[in-house]
């Protein structure tokens, strides 16, 4: 494997998934052998990039293109069926978060990969964003506890809120997104969880009565640290503070800058708007003789701002890396298993009203 091309196999060509694709398709070391999708959207992205094999469904792709890596960017109920049938077919394994539905599915993709020797990457996106790992560096600077603040609002409408509405059927938005922000802030503490209690309501007749368009968690760390996040999604959503990425500790805080007040509507649906780090606001706690605040505050500019595309461009190269040179990855799956047991307790907290111990 080390000298030949990667044949990789791309399942799912939404947003996702055609970024993923066009990151295989710079990456000289992969050549994409098929793409799969329902409907029209692998045509479009095979189109784009000149012209590829399309299937219609999974298991005749996997069957007749025999990859040596697989990149799934389906809907969350089908990541683990299709992440374990690529594993037993000796495939490698690049899956959008979260990993699965379940805690227990999530295990058996993890068992499916160490019996099959294979590589599984899920997509924690954050992890390759040079704004985010300095805003987790500035962070840990802050003394403990901390005190952790984000979230991730959308006002959807129109094709995006039926995209919402379809991962409704699946699971709740703190679900969803809220594996890469608990994430952070397990690499922020570098603590265990220990409780989780959430709060949810459905806004909208459009979805089930047993679904919630809007959430809240809140996890307790064993450090004494704390975090809440926030999701809603759907055409009512406020777009006011949409955007809180703002962190407090003993010796001061630091928060991602961006004033949501100028941006135009529209704004909290475009989820690059969620991962873009421009500035920092950096406060120090220190004080002078009289109790007054010492020193201003700072505004300091982050690295240069990758866009999605390159985003998911790096996140295929640390895939490739982990395949060239076997790397391993078992810490990486346990943190990801880890963070899904965490948000779905808080879906189990919504439920039952009760907190839930981790």
């Amino acid at each position: 494997m080390t000298d030949k091309k990667i044949n990789v196999l791309v399942v799912g060509c939404g947003n996702m998934g055609a970024s993923h694709a066009r990151a295989y398709h710079q990456l000289p070391d992969f050549n994409i052998v098929g793409l799969v999708s329902r409907g029209d959207s692998k045509k479009r992205l095979s189109d784009e990039l000149g012209g590829l094999p399309l299937f219609n469904d999974f298991a005749t792709a996997l069957a007749e293109t025999k990859p040596d890596a697989v990149c799934i960017s389906t809907y969350p109920g089908t990541h683990a069926e299709y992440s374990i049938k690529a594993l037993e077919a000796g495939a490698h394994v690049f899956v959008e978060k979260p990993i699965a539905e379940t805690v227990e599915d999530a295990e058996a993709i993890v068992n499916a990969a160490n019996k099959a020797d294979k590589k599984v990457i899920v997509g924690y996106i954050l992890r390759h964003h040079p704004g985010w790992k300095m805003f987790i560096e500035h962070a840990q600077q802050l003394g403990k506890p901390l005190v952790m603040r984000m979230n991730l609002n959308q006002q959807s409408d129109g094709e995006e809120w039926g995209v919402h509405k379809n991962i409704m059927e699946a699971m709740s938005p703190i679900v969803d997104c809220g594996v890469h922000y608990v994430d952070v802030m397990c690499q922020m503490t570098k603590a265990t969880p220990v409780s989780v209690h959430a709060i949810g309501a459905r806004l909208s007749d459009e979805i089930d009565e047993n679904q919630y368009n809007y959430g809240q968690l809140q996890v307790r760390f064993d450090d004494g640290s704390v975090g809440w996040y926030e999701s809603g999604w759907g055409p009512m959503i406020s777009e006011q503070a949409y955007f809180v990425k703002d962190i407090m500790g003993p010796k001061g805080s630091v928060s991602i800058r961006k004033n949501t007040f100028d941006l135009p509507r529209g704004s909290s649906a475009d989820i690059g708007e969620h991962t873009t780090v421009k500035q920092f606001l950096l406060h120090s706690s220190q004080v002078d003789e009289n109790g007054k605040i010492k020193n201003d505050d700072q505004i300091i500019d982050a690295p240069e701002q990758p866009d999605h595309d390159e985003l998911c461009l790096f996140e295929q190269e640390y895939f490739l890396k982990t395949i060239k040179e076997d790397l391993d990855v078992s810490d990486h799956l346990r943190e990801v298993v880890h963070t899904l047991q965490i948000v779905l307790a808080s879906d189990e907290s919504v439920k039952t009203g009760k907190s839930v111990e981790l």
